[in-house]
């Protein structure tokens, strides 16, 4: 089959969605986060969501004392620096999915609540990177910031709703991409990036190759995956492509062929937006299952150059 015919054949499966089709958004919320403590003496542990490798800051309004700040598998982050009212936590690499850690922290003035605990659970991707802590009363504009954060959050709701409806209610096929303008007359391009890209779980997966795609608003990264000799059946819950720079484009959909079966290659395409102005690569491509630990990289993604 030749790479033209591929890609016309790409372009048909992802305007049609597919009905094995996954997808997971990364809904990351505001850019922060708001705890506020009771003064009741006990409490439930407030859940926040680390990532290994990224940056989560806890912001206080009060003092710590910082010589009993208690962190449940501390050699497992490869940064904790503590301010006077900030904690800044890295994770390792030795993190996992679906780990959890337990973080105490003590206040200096010693007025209620005296301490605060929290439970950190890891997530592939999804750190918070800032959580402010309040253990007072809190300024008017705070409140006024966090309006403005939920105003901001429900309009990317309402445009993505939006999108939905738009895309279930025009045609399938090649009508399909042209009427929701993720195709123009210059089609869809293809190029075989296998020689280029790295497999970060290797212990896990295989792949057999990778191809990548772009049209006129979308990419497309399409690969032959295949869980190692031994390993439990694998599917794709969510995916994210990032660049070197951070900057991450929105993923679609995840088409899966069917469950990674021991060592027997299928397909997964993964569709993301991207303004042509947006494609500055290389990519990384991380994908991750529902529950569980295994989760690969797909590294130096570049996608076809648009006329």
């Amino acid at each position: 089959m030749t790479s033209s015919s591929i890609a016309i054949l790409l372009g048909l499966l992802l305007a049609g969605g597919a009905a094995t089709a996954q997808s997971e958004a990364l809904d990351f919320g505001p850019v922060s986060r708001r705890i506020e403590l009771s003064p009741e003496e006990v409490q439930a542990a407030s859940e926040i969501v680390i990532s290994a490798g990224l940056s989560t800051t806890l912001l206080f309004d009060a003092g710590l004392r910082r010589e009993d700040v208690e962190l449940e598998g501390r050699d497992r982050f490869e940064l904790v620096d503590l301010g006077q009212t900030t904690l800044r936590l890295v994770p390792s690499s030795r993190v996992t999915a679906a780990d959890t850690f337990r973080l105490v922290v003590h206040f200096r003035d010693g007025a209620a609540p005296v301490s605060a605990s929290f439970l950190l659970r890891v997530h592939p991707v999804k750190a918070q990177p800032l959580i402010e802590i309040y253990r007072g009363r809190r300024t008017v504009a705070t409140y006024q910031q966090e309006v403005r954060e939920l105003r901001a959050e429900l309009t990317r709701f309402k445009e993505e709703n939006a999108r939905v409806v738009a895309e279930h209610e025009a045609p399938a096929g090649l009508a399909g991409l042209i009427s929701t303008t993720a195709m123009d007359e210059h089609g869809v391009l293809g190029s075989n990036v296998s020689a280029a890209v790295s497999l970060d779980a290797e212990k896990w997966f295989t792949s057999s190759f990778v191809r990548t795609y772009r049209s006129t608003a979308r990419v497309a990264v399409e690969t032959h995956l295949a869980v190692k000799a031994g390993g439990a059946p694998w599917r794709a819950k969510g995916a994210m492509l990032r660049n070197k720079a951070g900057a991450e484009l929105k993923v679609l959909r995840i088409w899966q062929e069917q469950l990674l079966p021991d060592e027997e290659f299928k397909r997964l395409v993964v569709e993301a937006v991207a303004p042509a102005a947006s494609v500055q690569g290389p990519f990384s491509l991380k994908l991750w299952e529902a529950d569980g630990p295994r989760t690969l990289t797909l590294r130096n993604i570049t996608f076809p150059e648009w006329p």
